[in-house]
């Protein structure tokens, strides 16, 4: 989907994005599609001064004495209001916890096949985790405990709709309650963890950026869904496209919740503009290789070591840009000044897959000891 709010559809790795005006009706649905994924973190700032001091971040983005360029109009109320909330929660020290966890938000339409998947995951490492489901369509029957008594209320999501960033709010929402959970993890019910609790725990809570993936596509799925109706809110060059499924910090997701005026204006995602505090990609892998709407989908038969074991050493972020030219834009996975493994976690898994992911699952986490 799409960070141009990246915030997402049905389960799926869509992208909410302005339907053109002359367009058939027909397909209006794959443009939100191919647009939704940009990430819910992102309304919320696109013209937002960085903080001046904060500690330094090894993710993508601008040197830490970039200055954003004077403006060139007048804002209006709402936007003035807006940069002030955005740059006050952006320059705001963290709130240390002694008991920092990683909240787990799963955004699905009911039941969630790879709970005993999961669960391994999670076992022995209690205290350190949050769980929240969203099950869109009907009420999921837990097969672990625990999971049981995670469900959070609900609504229903319709694909390629702006329900699906309202679904992905209201996870964030509750998992915000609980003052312990400093990083946030989206997730759909085809998603399996790719390494150990304690790997990911490391990976995501030892560096001080958020993780969204966010790139400049040239063709006609990319700047090509910019609608000059947004202007001069959001402006072309500040439009970005990406996958929906984010791992934001704390500060980044109270940031998404406190917006309205991108929320409202828009009803879909831009990126967060906190350029020294985002890493411009998903630690959820996904293969877009067949050139489909749709991601592969894994069947049991895909299911092996070699396969998982190439996932995890992806140490590239690779987009496919949708001109005619289907120009490929790489840059390394940057994590604390190192390069290194892009991804923790990797979707679609179909729901066969679940004995052989069981069987594999000690194997291949045990890389990451």
């Amino acid at each position: 989907m799409k960070i141009a709010q990246a915030w997402l559809l049905g389960t799926g790795d869509l992208k909410i994005m302005p339907v053109a005006r002359h367009r058939n009706l027909s397909k209006r649905p794959l443009w939100i599609i191919a647009l939704v994924a940009l990430v819910c973190v992102a309304l919320t700032g696109a013209y937002v001064y960085p903080p001046q001091h904060r500690p330094p971040c090894f993710g993508c983005g601008p040197r830490e004495d970039w200055y954003p360029p004077v403006p060139a109009r007048i804002y209006t109320d709402d936007e003035l209001a807006a940069r002030v909330v955005i740059r006050d929660i952006l320059s705001m020290p963290s709130i240390p916890s002694k008991n920092p966890k990683i909240a787990f938000m799963f955004l699905s339409p009911g039941s969630l096949p790879f709970e005993k998947l999961w669960e391994k995951f999670f076992l022995g490492h209690e205290g350190r985790f949050s769980i929240y489901v969203h099950a869109s369509r009907e009420k999921p029957v837990h097969v672990s405990p625990l999971f049981i008594g995670r469900d959070i209320r609900s609504d229903k999501v319709a694909w390629g709709k702006i329900s699906m960033v309202d679904a992905e709010k209201r996870l964030l929402a509750n998992a915000l309650q609980d003052t312990d959970n400093q990083h946030f993890v989206l997730l759909s019910e085809s998603c399996i963890p790719l390494h150990n609790f304690d790997y990911v725990y490391s990976y995501l809570m030892e560096t001080n950026i958020s993780f969204i993936d966010c790139f400049n596509d040239p063709g006609p799925h990319g700047v090509g869904r910019y609608s000059e109706h947004m202007s001069p809110v959001i402006e072309k060059k500040d439009w970005r496209k990406g996958a929906q499924w984010f791992s934001v910090k704390r500060k980044h997701a109270v940031l998404i919740l406190a917006d309205s005026l991108y929320y409202t204006n828009l009803k879909l995602y831009c990126r967060i503009f906190d350029p020294t505090g985002i890493a411009n990609w998903s630690v959820t892998h996904v293969d877009w290789s067949e050139g489909k709407w749709h991601p592969k989908s894994y069947k049991a038969q895909d299911v092996t070591f070699e396969l998982l074991k190439n996932i995890t050493s992806i140490d590239m972020s690779v987009h496919i840009a949708s001109n005619k030219r289907k120009e490929e834009l790489k840059r390394p996975c940057i994590w604390n000044g190192s390069k290194r493994p892009c991804f923790l976690f990797a979707r679609k898994f179909l729901p066969e897959t679940l004995d052989s992911l069981m069987n594999l699952f000690s194997n291949f986490t045990a890389l990451s000891e």
